[in-house]
């Protein structure tokens, strides 16, 4: 399958598809393309005025539910209200290096929204989906650590860049141990990793720092492709013929392009901790893997 543009998606009639965070940027550019190649998309956003003007502008059959990815109750609400089977999920929301926030339950806004609300999620609505989990993460996974001893940053000082690494190597790690679970208990549902490169969303002049938002609006201007271009890879990941686990970016030094598979860092092929982080993900949400395993390994 060739993806250079949202009108070579293939043909997806009859297919529901989730896109969480599709009000705006690469989630609303995913949410429109797909709903354009004739599935029906549902908006999952926390501003219901700003998804219906979002889906508003998109053609073919689109629906808006509220979903706070920063509220496991809302998780929760979101989760117990649907019913039916769901084709693919796009696990999209997130927020970008904020000031320090917590979520409802306390969590660090990054690692809550980006990486457990999703946790908590997939995991919920995961006996009724078919065919694919997508997960959006970035190339700042690289800057990222796992520290199980402070992972909402509550003995650290909070940096804002560092949550964020954290949380989307969490979401690599996330994608890969799904994978092995869903695998262990002969389920065909896939997960994926996508990351956008550089688009220009509004994701980056929002964070807490003015040297950062003063360069994203800068490179916005110069380098970024726009949120069209950013979605492909959220779509390659969706709908092409790829093996579980794949991760996919731009393929010009996966900052703008053609989709394709791209590689990820020595940390985000860690089983051992892909395995600690889900289990304490458990642990951390009360929501569990609901498919049996019958034969599970880290290794």
């Amino acid at each position: 399958m060739t993806t250079s543009s949202s009108t070579q998606t293939p043909d997806m009639t009859g297919r529901t598809v989730i896109v969480t965070g599709a009000n705006s940027g690469i989630g609303r550019a995913a949410a429109s393309a797909l709903a354009d190649a004739g599935a029906r998309v549902v908006l999952a956003v926390r501003d219901t005025d700003k998804g219906d003007t979002a889906a508003a502008a998109m053609r073919g059959r689109t629906e808006v539910r509220r979903l706070d990815l920063a509220s496991l109750a809302s998780v929760r609400q979101f989760a117990d209200a649907w019913d039916g089977e769901i084709d693919i999920l796009i696990n999209n929301a997130g927020v970008m290096m904020p000031p320090l926030t917590r979520t409802a339950e306390g969590f660090e806004l990054q690692f809550g929204t980006n990486h457990l609300g999703h946790f908590a999620l997939t995991n919920l609505l995961l006996k009724g989906i078919t065919g694919r989990v997508v997960t959006v993460a970035s190339s700042m996974h690289r800057a990222g650590r796992i520290d199980f001893e402070d992972l909402n940053w509550e003995r650290r000082a909070y940096k804002a860049n560092g949550a964020y690494g954290q949380s989307k190597l969490a979401n690599l790690l996330f994608t890969s141990e799904l994978q092995r679970r869903l695998v262990a208990a002969g389920s065909p549902v896939l997960a994926m990793a996508a990351h956008p490169g550089y688009a220009a969303t509004n994701l980056q002049g929002n964070s807490s720092s003015r040297l950062f938002n003063l360069a994203a609006a800068i490179g916005n201007r110069t380098i970024a492709q726009d949120e069209d271009g950013g979605a492909l890879p959220t779509i390659y990941a969706a709908v092409a013929d790829i093996p579980g686990d794949s991760y996919v970016g731009p393929g010009l030094m996966e900052l703008r392009g053609r989709p394709k598979l791209v590689g990820r860092s020595d940390a985000a092929k860690d089983a051992a901790v892909a395995r600690r982080l889900w289990e304490v993900s458990e642990t951390l949400t009360g929501v569990h893997f609901p498919l049996a395993a019958t034969s599970y390994s880290a290794t």
